[in-house]
């Protein structure tokens, strides 16, 4: 079963024990991705042992319409790295993430708008 979810993919930012009280924007950020995620995906029965996710991430608002047309669709090589993302969607979601065990496919694509594609 195919989930789409529409937010905007952030990554992980690196945290220190300081985050706690001397709260940064991009912590800030990240714990607001946090808090969306997991309401959009409250009512979603997602098997978290076997997962693919495709992380769609928006094209900027200064690219032309001739290039936002040919790069809708193509893999994303910029920044933020996948690794990261999926380390933010784990965090998000789940407390003790060690029971996944497989992702079938992970991967980060272009788009107009910001979306995680759940397949479970």
């Amino acid at each position: 079963m195919d989930y789409e979810i529409d937010i905007l993919p952030i990554a992980k930012p690196r945290m220190t024990q300081r985050d706690r009280w001397a709260k940064r924007e991009p912590v800030l950020r990240y714990q607001a991705y946090a808090q969306e995620l997991k309401l959009k995906t409250a009512r979603i029965n997602l098997d978290p042992h076997c997962l693919s996710l495709t992380f769609i991430l928006p094209m900027a608002s200064s690219w032309s319409n001739g290039k936002k047309v040919l790069m809708e669709g193509l893999p994303h090589l910029q920044k933020p790295d996948l690794s990261n993302l999926v380390k933010a969607y784990e965090d998000a979601l789940w407390q003790n993430d060690s029971g996944i065990y497989k992702y079938i496919n992970v991967a980060k694509y272009w788009g107009y708008k910001g979306k995680i594609i759940i397949r479970n």
